[in-house]
């Protein structure tokens, strides 16, 4: 007949039939009359003693179960619902759910341990978060004589904020794990950072006390000797005073003060004027300026100056100037200003650029010279051909992209191709300048007198020689006497 195996709470587990294996539970139930039962209920003997150690949980574990985490290297058991672990903490990124009352949770994350009041996790510590220190930490502080000292060091964030001590000493900053930043004299009492021997006492960040103190030795760093009382006249310190001012003089002569809250007046109440005065390199006295009733005058003509090379006002305004001005930034045109650009910009002034050049989009007017000698005019050819060469119309058969080419022999010259025109015609075409009248340098072979006649060759070079069917091209203006047939450039006056 099957058995009925009951927990020890008194439940039913599972039934198990006659002459099979329940494997309700992580080990394995044998029923009445199951062959080969030796070896399964030895192994089920086995992961008792082990507590079913290995890296995953087992599947079908049951409350009070015992495993142990061959991964994790913890013994834990089943609460029903989940496997705790029996001694130390859970380890977690994030709170664990579930715990009891007093149970541990190490936080992987920050490195901080928590402990479980029954409502939720109480910080045991460390008090610093991550891996930095913020905390109140005991320290030994060696001084400059060789001697331990006993310190509370108040830490936020790696950084000690103060240093509580029962002595005054200096600390031995020459070893860097000794020196501690921001403190060189330490007080007996509290010592803030930065509040260094160098400095008095006073603070040089904004590492203060906040809240009210019954007494003070010193204020901003001041003793209580430096301040004047009250109905005292006599300060050797900045003092300050309420908006109504200050009179100076045996009749109030001059008042300085504060009107419409926010604005700072010096006036006098004798007399006309303000004089401004200050000692020179040499120490002696310089009357700079007047202010007036008519304005601000100078302490003498043509001896003061308003601002410098190195120190300029941003802006100046007025309605009339008088006198030699340096620079400008605008020229009035009529009623308007303009500005100055090397361009040719809509509505500016025209000035030189870099190079001595004048940029203009049209000029209308008459021009009485030229830095160059030719008139040329933008012809397109098919390929960049060289200042000098001699050029020809195409016939219609043998180049209809070009409108002018290198010449050939018996072809008529129309021009010479121009690196610096005089006057350029038809400027925003496409191609190049071709030289129609002038001088212009002209690419030549063989001996050449000055005053020769020019004729067009082949490859758009020239020589003296006329041949039969050859076109003048012009005079030259220069002798060319080369010691073998090389390739001349000389200047030739145009005759095509």
């Amino acid at each position: 007949m099957a058995y009925t195996i009951d927990r020890y709470n008194g439940t039913t587990l599972t039934v198990v039939e006659d002459g099979t294996v329940d494997q309700t539970s992580d080990i394995k139930l044998v029923g009445k009359n199951y062959a080969g039962y030796g070896e399964i209920q030895n192994e089920n003997f086995l992961h008792l003693l082990e507590n079913f150690s290995g890296a995953n949980q087992p599947p079908k574990a049951i409350s009070g179960q015992v495993w142990y985490d061959s991964g994790a290297n913890k013994l834990k058991f089943y609460d029903g619902s989940k496997f705790r672990t029996t001694g130390g903490a859970e380890v977690a990124a994030t709170a664990p759910a579930g715990l009891a009352t007093g149970d541990l949770w190490w936080d992987s994350t920050n490195e901080q341990l928590y402990a479980y009041s029954g409502t939720g996790y109480v910080l045991i510590g460390p008090q610093g978060a991550g891996t930095t220190v913020t905390q109140m930490v005991s320290a030994n502080v060696r001084d400059t004589t060789n001697v331990n000292r006993l310190v509370i060091k108040a830490v936020v964030n790696d950084e000690t904020i103060y240093i509580i001590s029962g002595a005054t000493f200096t600390i031995d900053s020459t070893d860097p794990s000794n020196a501690i930043t921001g403190f060189d004299v330490v007080k007996k009492g509290l010592t803030l950072r930065n509040t260094t021997n160098a400095t008095g006492g006073v603070t040089s960040t904004q590492d203060y006390y906040w809240g009210t103190a019954s007494n003070s030795l010193k204020l901003g760093g001041y003793s209580a000797t430096d301040f004047a009382l009250a109905g005292s006249g006599s300060f050797t310190s900045l003092v300050s005073f309420a908006d109504a001012g200050i009179s100076i003089g045996n009749s109030s002569d001059l008042k300085i003060y504060v009107e419409n809250d926010n604005e700072g007046v010096i006036k006098n109440d004798v007399g006309t004027k303000i004089k401004l005065k200050v000692d020179n390199v040499g120490g002696v006295e310089q009357h700079v300026a007047t202010i007036q009733d008519t304005g601000i005058m100078p302490g003498s003509t043509n001896a003061y100056a308003i601002g410098a090379t190195g120190a300029v006002f941003s802006e100046m305004h007025a309605t009339n100037f008088y006198g030699l001005a340096e620079n400008a930034q605008k020229m009035q045109v009529g009623a308007n200003y303009r500005n100055a650009d090397t361009a040719a910009t809509n509505n500016t002034v025209a000035v030189r650029d870099a190079s001595g050049n004048l940029v203009a989009n049209k000029f209308t007017g008459t021009a009485t010279s030229a830095e160059y000698a030719d008139l040329a005019e933008i012809y397109k050819t098919a390929e960049e051909l060289p200042t000098g060469t001699i050029v020809s119309v195409p016939k219609f058969d043998e180049d209809l992209d070009a409108e002018v080419r290198a010449i050939e022999p018996t072809e008529i010259p129309v021009g010479v191709i121009s690196a610096k025109p005089a006057f350029l015609m038809n400027s925003e075409a496409e191609g190049q300048a071709v030289a129609l009248k002038g001088r212009v340098p002209v690419r030549v072979t063989g001996i050449i007198n000055k005053g020769e006649a020019i004729y067009a060759d082949s490859q758009g070079i020239g020589h003296t020689i006329r041949a039969e069917g050859h076109f003048l091209v012009g005079i030259a203006l220069e002798s060319w006497e080369p010691e073998s047939n090389e390739e001349g450039l000389i200047e030739v006056i145009l005759k095509v």
